[in-house]
């Protein structure tokens, strides 16, 4: 007898299966009693018919509980009204394990309470629907890129300095040398490996000590970060707007049970195509100002000032050249205009604020030397980094693509929390 998953039912229709997983729920109608079972990839339903069944077996019924395991054999019948399309008559049931009183009820719970059980409310259909998404993305960007001949590589999550400033780092000791730091990006090391490899990508967990609790706003969160030799600040965009296009169409191709299931408005990620809007920095202040925000030339955009751009597109929207003093020290200056530099940022429509943030970087030894300096980052912790400069130098360009503001946009979450099994906040680093 074939041991299958509820996901797999239609192939094994008038057949005899096993079936392992937990009691979702169960309801009783006389002689005949119903148990929905779930075993991560769906849900059934299994009918006990008293007539068919020894009394023993029957009986079990009473004995389970919402959670309890157990392991089931019965035929397995098309049946459009149960959850899933197919239902399961039982021949017998076997008990894993009785499941205490299970806290997480149907009713409303706050959320401090799930999050406190955040262990046990990855059970719930929903977050099912979303983590099923979040796989389907995470999918989607490595076949992306793996298709574009793109290389994997592994950036450490330990470095010994910051690639942005170290104000929102955590550090730590390093045995004897000195303090280390959990990597805010894998970026740097991308193009040491890019100017090895060609085009390479990058995809790991960062991390981030910024003070910041908003919905859109984690400490430890995924990137995934393609950098490629030869490439311009136009290439990178054309890159960047591709490979979201990609994503969301692969979603919507591959997950639209779930998007259902999430009540998506999915016409909205339809319109997601290229070729997405493209606005200079002094475009979007304009903007801004037209729609009563007082923005002064040299700012970095907020949140809101994000939402409100945002707004004006019903498509992803990329802002470009931002001034060179809001930006990090690698990215190289407009040169045509030092003020800028050439960076852009995607923003997601809907409110959700940046998703890719991207630059060409600075080629040029004298003038990364010079970036150093002013931003008062020791030299000698970037000598590796200045050495790309020394020995081959060439124009490349990247970007980073967050996948939890990527989840969120695509479910259409209220709060980034329930994009990752276990999100870590400001105010949370448990369970």
């Amino acid at each position: 007898m074939p041991k299958v998953y509820i996901e797999g039912l239609a192939r094994h229709v008038d057949s005899d299966v096993e079936l392992n997983g937990w009691i979702y729920n169960k309801r009783s109608s006389g002689k005949i009693r119903f148990i929905v079972l779930r075993d991560g990839s769906g849900l059934c339903q299994c009918v006990l018919v008293k007539s068919n069944l020894p009394e023993e077996t029957f009986n079990l019924f009473d004995k389970l509980t919402q959670e309890s395991s157990i392991k089931i054999t019965g035929k397995v019948r098309k049946e459009d009204r149960a959850p899933g399309g197919f239902e399961i008559e039982l021949k017998d049931l076997q008990v894993i394990s009785i499941a205490e009183e299970y806290p997480i009820t149907p009713k409303e719970h706050g959320v401090e309470f799930l999050m406190d059980r955040r262990h046990l409310w990855l059970r719930s259909s929903r977050q099912h629907a979303i983590l099923r998404v979040r796989h389907e993305i995470i999918k989607s960007i490595r076949n992306f890129f793996d298709d574009k001949g793109f290389i994997l590589v592994d950036s450490p999550i330990l470095t010994p300095a910051a690639c942005e400033g170290t104000s929102t780092l955590f550090e730590t000791e390093y045995f004897d040398l000195g303090k280390a730091y959990l990597t805010q990006s894998g970026q740097l090391y991308a193009e040491a490996s890019a100017l090895a490899l060609g085009r390479v990508y990058t995809f790991g967990p960062t991390f981030r000590a910024e003070k910041s609790k908003t919905r859109r706003h984690l400490t430890e969160f995924w990137m995934v970060e393609p950098e490629m030799a030869f490439f311009d600040l136009n290439e990178d965009m054309d890159l960047a707007e591709e490979f979201v296009e990609h994503i969301v169409q692969t979603v919507l191709k591959n997950r639209a049970q779930e998007l259902k299931f999430l009540e998506r408005d999915t016409t909205k990620l339809e319109n997601v195509k290229r070729p997405f809007p493209r606005i200079h920095y002094e475009e979007a202040i304009e903007i801004l100002k037209k729609k009563g925000i007082d923005f002064e030339w040299g700012n970095d955009l907020g949140g809101t000032d994000e939402t409100v751009l945002a707004e004006q597109f019903d498509k992803p929207v990329m802002i470009h050249h931002y001034p060179a003093q809001v930006k990090a020290f690698y990215m190289k200056r407009d040169p045509n205009d030092s003020r800028y530099a050439l960076a852009v940022d995607m923003l997601a429509p809907e409110g959700y604020g940046e998703i890719i943030g991207g630059s060409q970087r600075e080629d040029n030894l004298d003038l990364l030397l010079e970036r150093i300096k002013e931003h008062n980052l020791p030299q000698e912790a970037f000598e590796w980094y200045i050495d790309l400069r020394r020995y081959g130098s060439v124009p490349h360009a990247g970007f980073g693509l967050g996948v939890e503001r990527t989840v969120a946009w695509i479910c259409k979450l209220d709060h980034i929390r329930e994009t990752i099994p276990f999100p870590r906040m400001i105010y949370r680093n448990t369970p």
